[in-house]
């Protein structure tokens, strides 16, 4: 990839997107990452509704790290909608959640995630993920050709 990737994070839960973010630092990840902190958010962004319908400002996420457990529109429901979008279903989603329950990973891999990843509960650990989140999907993997080019 010649320029840094784009990637939202959408969870509720604000020391988990603390945590997230100090993890990237830590990992020295130097990616562009926009935040959307409830699923109907995380849609406006996507389908740039509302104050994001600038794509200079908030382009097309090159990956999506996406909770499940989140009030009113769920991480299961943003999912479906991504994933029935042409423009937004190729764009890889890893799921980053909490739950260890086999109904929500094989719900999550039925509904499209490309990968299903439980937070760790040590700061170290969670830089390990990060980092080798980091090498996988934004170094190692060749996406699909996206239909609109993020700046």
């Amino acid at each position: 990839m010649s320029r840094s990737a784009c990637i939202l994070l959408v969870d509720d839960n604000r020391l988990d997107v603390e945590l997230t973010l100090d993890a990237f630092r830590e990992a020295r990840l130097s990616n562009s990452i926009q935040v959307a902190e409830n699923g109907q958010q995380a849609l406006d962004y996507l389908f740039g509704a509302n104050e994001y319908g600038d794509r200079a400002r908030f382009p097309l996420p090159d990956l999506i790290l996406l909770d499940l457990k989140m009030p009113g529109i769920d991480g299961f429901d943003v999912l479906r909608l991504i994933k029935d979008a042409p423009l937004l279903k190729r764009i890889p989603i890893v799921i980053l959640t909490s739950s260890r329950e086999e109904g929500d990973r094989a719900l999550s891999y039925d509904t499209g995630a490309n990968s299903y990843l439980v937070k760790p509960v040590s700061f170290t650990g969670f830089v390990d993920v990060v980092r080798r989140v980091g090498d996988y999907w934004l170094t190692l993997n060749v996406g699909p050709p996206s239909s609109e080019p993020c700046p």
